[in-house]
């Protein structure tokens, strides 16, 4: 029997099974697909290789965790900081996100000469919020529930007090109290930056989330060498050669529960193992359970939430060369005073010549997405869904050529991706992106601690805490391996050796602060 079966190999999964070797457990990991990675994920079509979705990676700051992995494991991984990391563009004019924030500050303060003293009390509130919050998707021990590392929070109290205040809350109601409602720069920015970080407006966010994801570009966050998907095969390399029982492609078929564990079913084989971590949505989980498992109050909860969120509307990209030596990211708003959906706003991720060969005939790739309301598209019928995504994806091509016309002019090959495209690459279903949308609210703070869906049966990724990026699904993957660790005498023994054999210094006291707590 299996000490952890991890059902995906996503970043949460990928998180959670390097944490269970770490602790000595005998761990399986199944993934659907034949590369890892899920959303942050690269794959080939027609000898050229694109972005799944995700085309930066965050955790790469000197002590983050995705730094500690490549240190630790020796991973052959290049990270790459960008600057400028992403160019907004809209009718508001162009802002250059890079690493420093002051930069962009003073370019937001010259595009909106009147409002100079509201976007700095905004910003300085910003980075109080973010420089609280942000050192816990480095240190997993510093999540709830506290523990021996308490300490490392006593600094931050005041900000803690101060975001108390902001609980519950709109961003919205936030930028109203510095006057940047009608700061048409401002409100660009904070949106584009909302809508993929958080998943929903700057006027809907919720505020301490919201504040705290403005600071996304400056936490470590670039580009990897060679294309995202490059982190994820390392990862999984570092797994295999580490004793971790690696089956891909094995698609999962069902779970069904135990006196002492979980059956795990897949494709090929069929298994036993005292814990489950499932790398999958609230819906898929359903599904692999059947009719005779009830999903549980907390996961359906979850899977409303997940639902009522987005898909994606993609377009993968062929272009000649621009010479560019790094990749290079655009937001491109065709108008800024419209919603931030349906082509009207769309990410274009363009790989560089470092990336190597990514197309024939020495092409670039780019991968172009959009955020899509899965609702209004359920109440279609087939054919006037195809119809819905296709003026959906002529819009994205005419906000290329509005706002990016020297992109437009270069593309050669174009292959269009609805969300059940985006659920084919990377087996999610419906397409769904990025998790529960962040709108202001206090249930997102329900579910703060660790805690299984049924006894053993534990959910990671971007619908449970802390949330949607590829480096919070790591943080949540990590934690929740602790916790059941504390739960389960199957592999407590072995946790004070491994420990101290195979890992850093700062992996080892992170655990060791850890190990010991459950998940309740």
């Amino acid at each position: 029997m299996y000490d952890v079966a991890v059902v995906g190999a996503g970043f949460g999964g990928l998180s959670a099974a390097l944490r269970a070797q770490e602790l000595g457990a005998r761990t399986v990991l199944f993934e659907a697909l034949n590369y890892p990675g899920g959303c942050a994920s690269t794959f080939q079509r027609a000898g050229a290789r694109y972005e799944s979705g995700a085309t930066l990676f965050s955790g790469f700051a000197p002590n983050g965790l995705m730094t500690r992995w490549v240190q630790t494991y020796s991973l052959p991984v290049e990270f790459q900081p960008l600057n400028p990391m992403v160019t907004i563009r809209s009718s508001a004019g162009s802002l250059r996100i890079g690493t420093d924030r002051d930069d962009v500050i003073q370019q937001l303060c010259r595009l909106a000469p009147g409002h100079t003293a509201g976007i700095r009390g905004f910003f300085a509130l910003q980075r109080e919020v973010a420089d609280a919050l942000w050192p816990t998707l480095n240190e997993p021990c510093l999540l709830p529930p506290l523990n021996t590392m308490m300490w490392k929070h006593v600094r931050s109290v005041p900000a803690y007090l101060r975001i108390a205040t902001l609980v519950g809350r709109r961003l919205g109601r936030v930028i109203e109290r510095y006057g940047l409602h009608k700061c048409e720069p401002f409100m660009v920015l904070a949106n584009a930056v909302c809508q993929i970080t958080v998943q929903t407006s700057a006027e809907e966010a919720e505020a301490p989330i919201a504040l705290s994801a403005m600071d996304y570009f400056y936490r470590g966050t670039g580009h990897i060498r060679g294309g995202i998907g490059t982190l994820s095969t390392s990862v999984l390399e570092a797994l295999r050669s580490r004793g971790t029982d690696v089956r891909m492609p094995d698609r999962v078929r069902s779970l069904r529960r135990l006196n002492d564990g979980w059956e795990i079913v897949s494709r090929s084989t069929t298994i036993r193992a005292r814990h489950v971590v499932a790398n999958v949505l609230p819906g898929a989980l359903r599904d692999l359970l059947g009719s005779e498992c009830s999903l549980g109050s907390r996961a359906t909860r979850l899977q409303h939430q997940v639902e009522a969120g987005w898909g994606a509307c993609m377009l993968y990209l062929q272009l000649e060369p621009d010479g560019a030596e790094f990749a290079h990211h655009l937001q491109l708003i065709n108008d800024a005073s419209g919603a931030f959906m349906d082509g009207n706003h769309v990410f274009v991720s363009m790989s560089g010549a470092s990336d190597g060969p990514r197309a024939p005939g020495g092409m670039q790739t780019a991968t172009v997405s959009t955020h899509v309301k899965l609702s209004s598209l359920r109440e279609l019928d087939e054919t006037a869904t195809g119809a819905r995504i296709e003026e959906i994806q002529q819009q994205m091509r005419a906000t290329i050529a509005a706002m990016a016309p020297e992109v437009g002019a270069r593309i050669v090959h174009c292959m269009t991706g609805s969300p059940r495209t985006f659920a084919r690459f990377t087996r999610r279903s419906e397409g769904l992106v990025g998790g529960i949308p962040r709108r202001a609210s206090l249930s997102h703070y329900r579910d703060l601690w660790p805690t299984p869906v049924l006894p053993g049966l534990w959910l990671v990724g971007d619908s449970v805490f802390p949330g949607q990026s590829t480096l919070a699904c790591a943080v949540g993957g990590h934690r929740v391996v602790d916790a059941l660790a504390g739960q389960s005498m199957g592999f407590q023994k072995r946790i004070a050796g491994a420990e101290t054999s195979t890992m850093t210094p700062a992996l080892s006291s992170t655990a060791h602060a850890e190990s010991g707590r459950g998940g309740g």
